[in-house]
Parts: structure tokens; C-alpha cells; sequence
């Protein structure tokens, strides 16, 4: 085996992230093993200062290793991929979040390009239960939806990435009150409202603190509250770019998704069609609401048997998706996921059912077992 010192891949490390390889004391015993964390600057230094070591055949870079890894293995590389973006985002000050950032976003990236079906069911699935989390996944929620968007409008593959990234940082600076808004059920106080006016340029502060200095970037986080006849915030300009105006219609579909202590998702062939009528013609709504389609991957579904299903892909028609069935024509729980055909007449989808009324849990790695069956 040949090792590589630490330090040498130290822009591939993050404080409280799992370790994307093992590492290794100077004499090559194991110190720590893949997936455990370093808990703080002060060890990340006393592991530099020690020598430690990395085997330099654990060392291929994220894409490369979800390029390669198996379909079934996908699910669990989502889970670890959201967690650290989530993580990166809730710690976003100082000089190395840009760094942290780039390094947690680029798996994310990679793991939408080699499925976007999953990438869609990430964006479907319910928030986390914390104020802060609740705001990192909206965000999270948001960049994936602009970067499958971007990829089918086929913009070049920088922009594509200039605009998940846009998306992920341009509520920064509000994260904590993205969940409190989501669930009290009082309108904004003032000072609520003022701190959503405001907060545009205090992401872009919180970015320009960290190193950022990509004009395009930081212009879109400026603008992306900004609408094309004037009417946005916080300027009122017309001029707002494609980053920004790509970045809010992302935005205003996923908050569609989401439940709020007022009101609870809307379903997704809802969202849609309000996102068609609210936005006509235009070809990023367009584009949004065909990569979606009436039955994106996540949501859940009634068959025409009564059998209650879990859309997993899109179908090579968007009114035949392929789904997994959870219960039988009764409503009882099977005992495993079921693969359905919906072009099939007898198991054709009826109706989209909101998560609020499915208590059928079934976790995505048992899914992608249905599908393989």
C-alpha cells in the first residue's frame, strides 16, 4: 500500500463530518476509521502534527466513488451526502466554509447526474423537525430542483453547478427563521419581516466573509427575491439574471411541498399545475414542472386496485410511473414493497395522496430492493 500525509488532503476534512477514508498513524495502525468524525480544529491539528497517514487507494474523489458504487448502495450515499450539506450550511462562517461547501456540494451534484429520479424523492421527502435543520433542508430542497432544472434547460455544466450552489447559500442568513415561520401560526412580526427583507445582503455578506468573490454567485443570492415586472424585494429591480430567476421558481415550487403548522403540502401534480398557471409560457417553469411531472418520484399514490403505492421513478409515460405498493386494496400493511406496473390498467394511478394521511413508512433502501425484484 502506498500512504499520502494527512495534511496533504486536508481540503477534503471537515469538523464533524464523517471521514471520507481511514486514517492512519505514521507506524500505519488505524487511528480512525471511515465514517467517524473529527470533533474539533484542535484534533484535526494533532492529527497533522502526528503524521497521520491515508492509504492512497481510499483516496478517489466522491464522484468517482458514486459513479461506481452500486444502485442499491445510492439510498445510504444520499443519506451521508445530505447530512454533511446540512451540516456545512448550519456551520457557515469563517474562511473554510468555502471550502467545506465545495467539497460537500460536489457529491450532491454527483449523485443527481447518476440518478435523478432519487434526487427528486430527496426533494418530496418531509423536513427535518428543528428550526435550523428545517431551513439547511428547505435549501438543500431547492438546489437540487435548480440543478435538475439547469441540466434540462442544458445549460453548460458551471452554471449547472453555479446555480445549485446559489440556491443552497441564498437564505443563509435566515436559516433558523425559514422554521420558525414554518411553524407558527401567527403572521410575521415586524421584526420578522424585516429580517426577511434584509436578508438577501446578509447572505451575501455572510459569503463574501467566507472568501466567495464570484460576482455571478453573489449576484444571484442578491437578487433572488427580485422579479422580471419589478415587484420583488429588495430592490424592486427588473434585472435580475437567470441564476436568480431560476433559483426563485425553484424555491416557490419546493415551499409548495412543504408543510407548515397553517396548511399541509400540496400535491405534487398540484404544485405543478399552480407553478403552470401562476407562470405561463415561461421556459423555466416549464421546464420545472416537465422534469417533475404530475408523479415525481416520493410521492405517494392510489392505485386503481385501492392499493396504496410510493411513486420510486419516472415511467416512460408521465401518467405510468413505476411505484411500489405498501399496503394491499384493504390499506394493510404488506409485509414487503411491491413492484407495480401502472400502465397496466388494473394498477393504474387514480390519485396522489398527501403524506399527511400515509402512515406507511418504508425506508428508500427497501424501494430500490422492490424495484430490483
Amino acid at each position: 500500500m502506498q500512504f499520502a500525509a494527512l495534511h496533504s488532503v486536508k481540503h477534503r476534512l471537515q469538523v464533524g463530518a464523517p471521514l471520507p477514508f481511514n486514517v492512519r498513524d505514521a507506524d500505519r495502525t488505524l487511528l480512525l476509521a471511515r465514517g467517524q468524525q473529527v470533533d474539533s480544529h484542535e484534533h484535526l491539528d494533532a492529527l497533522f502534527t502526528r503524521g497521520a497517514l491515508v492509504d492512497l487507494a481510499e483516496l478517489q474523489t466522491a464522484r468517482e466513488e458514486i459513479l461506481k458504487a452500486p444502485r442499491e448502495a445510492l439510498p445510504g450515499l444520499w443519506s451521508g451526502c445530505m447530512t454533511n450539506v446540512s451540516q456545512t450550511l448550519l456551520q457557515a462562517r469563517g474562511e473554510s466554509f468555502r471550502a467545506a461547501l465545495e467539497s460537500a456540494a460536489e457529491p450532491v451534484q454527483a449523485l443527481i447526474e447518476r440518478d435523478p429520479d432519487l434526487a427528486i424523492f430527496q426533494v418530496l421527502r418531509r423536513g427535518a423537525n428543528t428550526d435550523m435543520a428545517y431551513g439547511a433542508h428547505r435549501s438543500l430542497q431547492t438546489a437540487i430542483t435548480s440543478f435538475l432544472v439547469a441540466t434540462r434547460l442544458a445549460w453548460e455544466s458551471a452554471q449547472c453547478e453555479r446555480v445549485f450552489k446559489v440556491a443552497l447559500t441564498m437564505n443563509l442568513s435566515m436559516l433558523e427563521l425559514q422554521g420558525q415561520l414554518a411553524r407558527q401560526r401567527t403572521a410575521p412580526s415586524d421584526e420578522q419581516r424585516a429580517e426577511l427583507r434584509t436578508h438577501p445582503m446578509r447572505s451575501v455578506r455572510i459569503l463574501e466573509q467566507a472568501g466567495v468573490a464570484d460576482a455571478d454567485w453573489l449576484h444571484a443570492v442578491l437578487r433572488h427575491h427580485e422579479v422580471e415586472d419589478g415587484s420583488g424585494y429588495p430592490g424592486g429591480c427588473t434585472d435580475v439574471g437567470e441564476l436568480a430567476s431560476l433559483a426563485r421558481r425553484a424555491d416557490v415550487y419546493t415551499s409548495k411541498l412543504a408543510a407548515r403548522s397553517t396548511r399541509d403540502e400540496l400535491a405534487a401534480d398540484v404544485a405543478g399545475r399552480q407553478m403552470f398557471m401562476q407562470d405561463p409560457g415561461h421556459p423555466m417553469t416549464a421546464a420545472l414542472v416537465k422534469e417533475f411531472g404530475i408523479y415525481p418520484p416520493g410521492c405517494h399514490v392510489r392505485l386503481a386496485s385501492g392499493e396504496l403505492a410510493v411513486v420510486v421513478a419516472r415511467g416512460a409515460s408521465i401518467t405510468a410511473p413505476v411505484v411500489a405498493c405498501l399496503t394491499n386494496e384493504r390499506g394493510m400493511p404488506l409485509p414487503a414493497p411491491v413492484r407495480r406496473e401502472t400502465s397496466d390498467r388494473k394498477h393504474a394511478v387514480m390519485a396522489v395522496v398527501g403524506q399527511a394521511s400515509v402512515n406507511v413508512r418504508v425506508p428508500l433502501e427497501r424501494l430500490i430492493e422492490a424495484l430490483a425484484a
